[in-house]
């Protein structure tokens, strides 16, 4: 169950980098399209609210504890 909990959080981890790198590009442009980068920001924060809700139920349903 280690195992596949540390996929999950690097695989939400560097989809957040992805929207990240994305609205940067988008941002940077010549002719910056701010539906695109407002699209890598709903997907950024929406990626951001279901790692912590993650995190947050597998804490409590048992499945990763604190380090001792």
């Amino acid at each position: 169950m280690a195992i596949f909990m540390k996929y999950v959080v690097f695989t939400l981890l560097a989809a957040i980098l992805i929207s990240l790198g994305s609205g940067l590009y988008y941002l940077s442009r010549d002719d910056a399209d701010s539906v695109k980068v407002l699209k890598a920001l709903k997907i950024r924060v929406g990626l951001s609210a279901v790692l912590i809700i993650f995190l947050v139920a597998s804490y409590f349903l048992g499945w990763i504890q604190p380090p001792a």
